[in-house]
């Protein structure tokens, strides 16, 4: 069965409300600073006045967001909403200046947004929230803050946990791939300037004001540990602080996915979960996959929470999750294979734990009661990493196109210690996140370990399913992290990613487990050398799901047909290069990320490369370096920034380098410069 929408769902009535767009209006904060936002009312709702619709973002909603917000904006306005977009602080068309992500002066502005949506007399006094990625955040981190005006938030691809699986780190290990980007990226949407026509005459005052905010990435850099700077907005130190009914929708090529599980199996209010085939993305455009009715659904939750409609979705199971298949070609092409399935609770009855054993012999067994493996005992398995194991990891943050996608795996197997079961004899589903137990020791004090669950088709293609990262000197905790004791056996377990997969009869499991992986993890300071001892006890534990009754029966959810303005503007390319003399290999990746025109006659083009490169068997020549280039002109008005930034490392100490250039026009009218030396804490 192919990508489709998912089980027991009727599309809401179609809209009937006329929709007013107001472009731009000021909410004020209580310090005086005001905010810039975007409406769409039905133009009865004086008269008959409706809930509010939040999404609040650094993203700015004049140019970036604009197409996106408009199509959005316009139908959830015609099923009786007023939706409101509004720049954060410091960002688009809002005054004031930002410093970091999910400030606490951010969450304090958010309540003062939601309190003045409540009192509008075009509002029935009840607000909802929305948005993905960083608004899925903020949506969350608010509704602990617990407004009393907020009733329920839909979440896309966020995370309660900032520390555990956002850009910044993962399983202890800085995420090379993602953290400096970011950084050059929020570097260049903050130093662009407000849009003169919506902000006024201050707006080059305000402009220059914004060039001498400092990159973000130094702060994140000085928190290595899960330290009470990643505890601040990571609303799984306090789930139940929140009081809102909670939606978490995520991706399985996203990788925030785990939130969604771990949300609904720690909070204890109204809560649902949706997990599809796609990336980084709103399920209505559905990338890699078909795209589902995902305005629909929103409102179907929304009318229950914020209408006292009885609409019927909280009596729907609490999860609905794409189960996918393997299939022996592309795993590039558009859409992903597979079934929708319900839980009723998660963690789910239907789901246990199923183990297999790492033999000395490099097969995986199946542990079962009162049998061993027919595998020769006391061999130790040794492998010093490569540096570029990792370089074909497709991209952390995917949009579920091609160039994001992870390809076959074969040539990252061969450069792991694999463990290879034998064919199945009949389909295997699981669900949730599955975890490897290893006894195994190191020859340094600071090392790391990547594992990965591939399937094997009866074609031998090794097609990626899971994957985890542990940076060992984290073994116990990300507060407290210790070195390793070189040559000292030690026990870990590495939870790998969520994943819902059934593997096909005739495929083979393999895990693969290497002490490297490049770009995506920053690489330990000293070449390591990792031995596994199969013979004391490496186990897989498996989430196994068993299909219950009736489920082949259940009706279908309804398509969408893809919203072609949310559908990312961008062409590009990502490309391995290995230098032969140097030994240096690159992997680079640009692309004309935003290219919008909109109808006043605004344009915003902007250009990203990226480049992650290392020397085989020299993990301190580790590099990144990130260049973004943003350009905004109407009619005559055009100003351009330039932001880039460097990352390397000696044994010690980080070392970044990032830089600012502001045009108006062909004139630079500054320059900024940041340098900055931090030490590695266990990294």
């Amino acid at each position: 069965m192919t990508a489709g929408p998912t089980a027991g769902v009727d599309a809401p009535s179609r809209p009937t409300r006329e929709v007013h767009e107001l472009s731009h209006l000021w909410i004020e904060m209580s310090d005086g600073v005001r905010l810039s936002a975007r409406l769409w009312l039905p133009v009865d709702a004086d008269h008959d006045p409706v809930p509010a619709l939040l999404e609040y973002l650094p993203y700015r909603k004049n140019d970036a967001t604009a197409l996106r917000d408009r199509e959005r904006g316009t139908e959830l306005a015609s099923y009786g909403y007023a939706v409101v977009r509004v720049d954060l602080r410091g960002s688009g068309d809002s005054e004031g200046l930002m410093y970091d992500e999910y400030s606490q002066q951010e969450l304090d502005d958010g309540c003062e947004v939601i309190g003045w949506l409540a009192e509008q007399s075009w509002c029935n006094g009840n607000v909802g929230m929305k948005g993905i990625s960083w608004g899925g955040f903020n949506a969350l981190q608010i509704a602990a803050m617990r407004p009393p005006a907020l009733k329920a938030i839909v979440s896309v691809c966020s995370t309660d946990d900032r520390y555990a699986d956002d850009v910044h780190y993962h399983g202890g290990c800085v995420i090379a791939s993602e953290m400096l980007p970011w950084s050059t990226r929020m570097l260049s949407a903050g130093a662009r300037p407000p849009d003169p026509v919506s902000f006024g005459d201050r707006w080059r005052e305000a402009w220059l004001e914004r060039l001498d905010v400092a990159p973000f990435v130094e702060t994140w850099l000085m928190h290595q540990r899960r330290d009470d700077y990643w505890k601040h907005g990571s609303v799984a130190e306090h789930l139940d602080a929140m009081q809102a009914a909670v939606y978490m929708v995520g991706g399985w090529d996203d990788a925030y996915r785990d939130a969604v599980l771990r949300v609904l199996a720690g909070y204890s209010g109204p809560r649902k979960g949706l997990i599809g085939p796609w990336g980084h993305v709103y399920p209505d455009y559905g990338a890699p996959g078909a795209p589902i009715d995902f305005i629909g659904e929103m409102i179907r939750f929304w009318d229950h929470w914020l209408k006292g409609i009885d609409t019927g979705i909280m009596d729907e199971p609490m999860l609905r999750v794409f189960l996918r298949e393997t299939v022996d070609h592309d795993p590039h092409r558009a859409e992903r294979i597979g079934v929708w399935a319900t839980e009723p609770s998660w963690p789910s009855p239907s789901v246990s734990e199923q183990r297999w054993l790492l033999g000395s012999d490099h097969r995986l067994w199946l542990d079962i009661p009162g049998a061993s493996p027919e595998s020769p005992l006391e061999e130790l398995h040794t492998l010093v990493g490569s540096q570029t194991a990792g370089i074909e990891a497709g991209a952390y943050m995917g949009a579920g196109i091609v160039e994001d996608l992870p390809g076959d795996q074969r040539r990252e197997d061969g450069l792991a210690l694999t463990y290879v079961s034998a064919p199945l004899e009949a389909p295997l589903t699981i669900l949730g996140q599955p975890e490897l137990r290893l006894k195994l020791s190191v020859d340094r004090p600071l090392a790391l370990v990547a594992v990965r669950l591939t399937e094997i088709t009866p074609a031998a293609v090794s097609r990626l399913v899971a994957r985890g990262l542990l940076n060992l000197t984290h073994r116990d905790s990300h507060e407290h992290p210790e070195p390793m004791v070189p040559g000292e056996l030690t026990e870990v377990t590495v939870q790998l990613s969520a994943a819902g997969h059934t593997f096909s009869q005739g495929s083979r499991l393999l895990v693969a487990i290497s002490p490297t992986y490049w770009p995506w993890a920053w690489p330990s300071p000293e070449p390591v050398t990792m031995s596994l001892h199969p013979d004391q006890g490496c186990v897989l534990a498996l989430p196994v799901r068993t299909m219950q009754p009736g489920e082949e029966e259940l009706p279908q959810f309804v398509l969408g047909e893809g919203h072609g303005e949310d559908q990312p503007t961008r062409g590009g390319e990502r490309q391995v290069v290995h230098d032969w003399v140097s030994g240096r290999s690159t992997l680079r990746a640009w692309f004309d990320e935003q290219q919008v025109r909109l109808p006043d006659g605004l344009e915003l083009n902007e250009h990203w490369e990226r480049a992650f490169s290392i020397v085989s068997g020299a993990p301190l020549s580790a590099e990144v370096r990130s260049e973004r280039t943003s350009e905004l002109c109407r009619g005559d008005w055009r100003v351009r920034v330039v932001a880039t930034s460097m990352m390397t490392a000696d044994a010690t100490t980080f070392h970044v380098t990032s830089a600012l250039d502001a045009y108006e026009g062909d004139v630079r009218i500054a320059a900024r410069q940041w340098r900055s030396e931090i030490p590695r804490d266990l990294v």
